[in-house]
């Protein structure tokens, strides 16, 4: 069973413009095995193969002056791109014949550099470890601080670095562990109990247990409406839009992250007890 943790990463000037050239040359690559899939259905031709891709986008693409700045990155950046993109047409033709259950799966679609949140992934072929003073060190960008705020158990197999919407920066790490251990870890107490979602508590438990609802968006409603009537008086384009913009994002990011939190303690409580 795979688990992924989530900590904050805290990267400098010099690594922040390390991970955007690195979150723009693995968007160029996606774009670009999107166009060569999409040049090929409408020449009726047949897929070119991840090899294919992999050579013509990025072994080849590094030699010509267009693409040159590819190589200011890590070569496992891109070829995990690839995979993304090699994922996503498989699950959407697992969609459209029916082998994959829940909704149906669009066409991979081009991603624009405007999008708020960006992402790559590193392997262990990317060779990036955890330093002994507890810095995360990628290729080509650096060891970057990390708020730990808790102990990994087994050593990742990959790390996923993230960018969201209000500009804060995360490492993802995915860890293989066996479901016996983690039974273990939180064992049996032979107790069960219903729960019951509702509008005017947020649960009632089987044993009479009524939960307040915490309201987080309404409690900060008063703020989200200052910082967005900020933000639609902004000038479109501008630096100061952009500014108001991360006001918003970090207005609702405070919300979702005490949600989160609330949610994680509940089902933590419960569950142990």
């Amino acid at each position: 069973m795979q688990l992924r943790y989530s900590f904050r990463l805290y990267p400098d000037i010099s690594q922040q413009a390390a991970l955007a050239r690195a979150f723009g040359c693995a968007r160029v690559v996606f774009n670009d095995a999107v166009r060569a899939r999409e040049e090929a259905r409408r020449a009726e031709q047949s897929f070119p193969t991840a090899a294919e891709l992999s050579k013509r986008l990025i072994t080849e693409a590094k030699r010509t002056v267009e693409r040159s700045w590819l190589g200011e990155v890590s070569a496992v950046v891109l070829q995990q791109s690839l995979r993304d993109v090699e994922r996503a047409y498989r699950n959407f033709f697992a969609s459209l014949k029916g082998d994959r259950k829940g909704p149906k799966m669009g066409c991979p679609r081009f991603k624009s550099r405007k999008d708020k949140r960006q992402s790559i992934r590193f392997t262990a072929n990317a060779r990036w470890n955890i330093t002994d003073n507890g810095r995360l060190s990628l290729p080509k960008v650096g060891a970057v601080r990390v708020k730990w705020s808790r102990t990994l158990p087994t050593t990742p197999s990959s790390v996923t670095v993230i960018k969201d919407a209000a500009g804060r920066y995360f490492a993802s790490f995915v860890i293989d562990t066996d479901p016996a251990v983690d039974a273990a870890r939180m064992p049996d107490t032979g107790r069960t109990i219903g729960i019951d979602l509702g509008l005017t508590h947020f649960a009632v438990l089987s044993d009479g247990t009524k939960i307040d609802s915490p309201r987080f968006l309404r409690r900060a409603e008063k703020k989200l409406k200052k910082t967005q009537r900020e933000l639609s008086r902004k000038q479109k384009g501008s630096k100061n839009r952009e500014k108001a913009r991360l006001k918003v994002a970090r207005a609702h990011a405070t919300v979702a992250d005490a949600r989160r939190e609330f949610h994680h303690q509940l089902s933590t409580q419960l569950i142990s007890e």
